[in-house]
């Protein structure tokens, strides 16, 4: 009896107990891919929408060079793992030919309507060693049963008309819109009998939304997760869309929550999300999508990068361009690592467990670790180098598959003899990047500051980056003054006005030049006279509010009057009133443009916050020649998605309209709670 009593104890010993919510072998395979590819496509690549109303003419959608080998290509030479498509946007438009809608590319011009957009992706994936995803948005504005009991047995007919036809699916993307239908009524989703469909046909395939429950929104559409972030969630009593937990909470997650659901970090390599011409300058840079990666794969999360394909059905070539740049810096950052020079020690680790070894953390094996006692919630892990060392990247993954544990940590370098503290930060999780300037030393150390339960971490690694030198900034003031900035150290700027590519011999920035009646301003930043090059940024500018006034307001909250939407700078707003008496839509602004001017259109930007931003989402614009006689509005509608994607939003009319004063009506807002509106600025088009 005593042997047996021996014999348990000794085996008890060598266990790590799980710790809380725990990822399923799915999710585990899912948090290893870390970077694929979103693909927005369908009749808004042809009308300039981000969301459709239901109403197109099915025929407009004709990418007649369509080649989803090219995307799949794309994709695995970006480095990226898998392809998640738009099946189904929320204008109901199907890239397969659905016998549950009459709205989908067999009514379409393309290919004489005998084509499918999944069967060809599924079978390029397949071909490039990709996984393949689906996006079906519950939310239908064409079909005529939306808004009806009816409608979500309707739309579980489509998921198991996809889920059935195409191969594994490894992730179905489902988001929360529930808007008006044709007949102007919303349902009341059924997520459960949508789930077990999903999982009916595809067992394996992890479901994207608010609330998981495979993995979870991140909050916002900027691509960055909390630098706290948890891959537990509390779920009871949430559900996707409106009944979602707070932005804030999707951000971070829970501490201790119910659930294993990580977050996701949707963002766009342009502005919107579907193919626009008028965007093709606007290709983020190689240091936008860098802090984008440190941002979501840094921090335990996962990036899906928004690629839309143009109209003729390809990845445009400076989106392509741009993620192959991406890629060669990520590998030349993570080629390295610095860590397996080191000796590797630990100041406690568990023992009788032959799988707990310090060396784990260095064997570039995520499956394997070193671990604590059972009563020890901190410890320290020190690399010590023969020669001195130069870094800026720090790479830390726990072992998730026994639960996310680590609470905050530090790290230390020894410098001029002495430990100092070079960073500190919170959640591990998957992984976590830390970076910083370079740090020179012979010794590093990890300190574990505090635990939910000992610390399992299976990866320590260090990385030198190289330098990447800052895409310039472009702005321009009230009066139509350009400047030119850049935060990479002393790089001279160049520029051009007449639309080609700045070069080194181009014009070089010396200060803020006049630029009142607009024009197109390109910029690089240059070093090592001429030898290092920035990536080119693009600004177009219409004509500058100098002499423009407001004239009328629906009142305004304190320090916030109509003057700042209209000051140049974005960063300043007019808020409304936000009193409880006078804090309800409508609001309207008032501009004085103070010379009579054929206007082609307009532009608003909102405040770049998810909440409490005032977003404007209905709205009139109207043009008057006397500031009191206003007619028609030359032009309304909604700013779609703009409470999660709050970018510049342009407005172009359908015919030109000619006047001296503008008004701006906001008839509801993005947010329902937020009964008030805001403007950073508001601009006029006159090209």
């Amino acid at each position: 009896m005593a042997g047996l009593c021996s014999t348990l104890a000794t085996a008890h010993a060598q266990e790590i107990a799980p710790y809380g919510a725990l990822p399923s072998k799915a999710q585990l395979a899912w948090q290893d891919m870390e970077y694929y590819m979103f693909i927005h496509l369908g009749p808004n690549t042809f009308t300039d929408n981000e969301w459709g109303h239901g109403d197109e003419d099915p025929k407009v959608f004709n990418p007649s060079q369509l080649d989803a080998r090219q995307w799949a290509r794309t994709a695995k030479l970006a480095g990226m793992k898998a392809i998640i498509i738009t099946a189904k946007h929320h204008d109901g438009f199907c890239l397969w030919p659905s016998k549950y809608s009459t709205h989908t590319v067999r009514e379409s011009a393309w290919k004489n309507g005998k084509g499918d957009v999944l069967k060809e992706l599924s079978v390029a994936c397949k071909e490039y060693g990709l996984k393949f995803g689906v996006y079906l948005s519950p939310w239908d504005r064409n079909h005529p049963a939306y808004g009806t009991p009816e409608y979500n047995q309707v739309f579980s007919n489509t998921l198991n008309e996809v889920l059935s036809s195409y191969g594994p699916v490894f992730e179905q993307w489902f988001d929360g819109a529930n808007g008006e239908g044709p007949n102007g009524k919303k349902p009341v989703y059924d997520w459960d009998l949508f789930h077990n469909t999903v999982y009916k046909n595809q067992p394996n395939a992890i479901i994207f939304s608010d609330v998981g429950p495979g993995c979870r929104w991140v909050g916002n559409e900027d691509g960055i997760a909390g630098t706290t972030n948890w891959a537990t969630l509390n779920v009871a009593g949430f559900t996707p869309g409106k009944g979602a937990p707070a932005q804030s909470v999707l951000n971070e997650g829970n501490m201790n929550g119910e659930k294993w659901i990580p977050a996701e970090c949707d963002v766009s390599i342009r502005p919107g999300w579907f193919y626009s011409a008028s965007t093709n300058y606007k290709v983020k840079s190689v240091q936008h999508l860098l802090d984008i990666y440190y941002g979501s794969v840094g921090r335990n999360s996962n990036m899906l990068l928004n690629v839309p394909v143009d109209r003729r059905g390809l990845i445009y070539s400076t989106d392509s361009i741009r993620l192959m740049e991406f890629r060669r810096f990520r590998e030349a950052t993570f080629k390295n690592n610095l860590a397996l020079k080191a000796k590797v020690t630990a100041t406690v680790t568990r023992k009788n467990n032959t799988k707990v070894n310090v060396r784990n953390l260095i064997d570039g094996n995520n499956k394997t670790y070193w671990a604590t006692p059972d009563n020890e919630l901190k410890g320290s892990i020190r690399l010590t180098f023969a020669a001195p060392v130069v870094f800026n990247r720090v790479v830390l993954q726990e072992y998730i598959a026994l639960g996310q544990r680590v609470k905050s940590f530090s790290v230390e370098a020894l410098i001029d003899g002495a430990f100092k503290e070079i960073a500190t930060a919170t959640t591990i999780g998957h992984k976590r990047i830390l970076s910083f300037p370079d740090v020179t030393t012979t010794q590093v150390r990890i300190n574990i500051l505090d635990a939910l339960a000992c610390p399992v971490i299976s990866e320590v690694q260090l990385y030198k980056a190289p330098g990447l030198l800052a895409v310039p900034v472009i702005s321009r003031d009230k009066q139509g003054n350009v400047s030119i900035t850049c935060s990479s150290h002393d790089p001279e700027l160049h520029y051009t006005l007449d639309g080609t590519e700045p070069k080194f011999t181009s014009p070089k920035y010396t200060g803020p030049f006049p630029l009142p009646d607009g024009g197109i301003v390109k910029a690089k930043a240059f070093l090592d006279k001429g030898k290092q090059a920035s990536a080119m940024i693009t600004t177009i500018f219409d004509i500058a509010p100098a002499k423009w006034k407001v004239t009328h307001t629906d009142g305004h909250a304190k320090g916030f009057d109509g003057e700042k939407a209209i000051d140049g700078d974005p960063e300043t707003f007019w808020n409304s009133s936000v009193k409880p008496d006078t804090a309800k839509y409508p609001h309207e602004i008032q501009v004085d443009l103070s010379d009579v001017l054929t206007l082609t259109g307009f532009t608003y930007t909102p405040r770049h916050l998810v909440t409490q931003s005032g977003a404007i989402y209905k709205y009139a614009f109207y043009v008057s020649a006397d500031g009191k006689h206003w007619g028609d509005p030359v032009a309304q509608g909604d700013f779609a998605n703009i409470a999660n994607n709050p970018v510049t939003q342009t407005v172009r009319f359908n015919n030109p309209a000619k006047g001296r004063f503008i008004r701006l009506v906001a008839v509801a807002p993005a947010n329902e709670k937020e009964q008030w509106a805001s403007v950073a600025e508001l601009g006029v088009l006159t090209k």
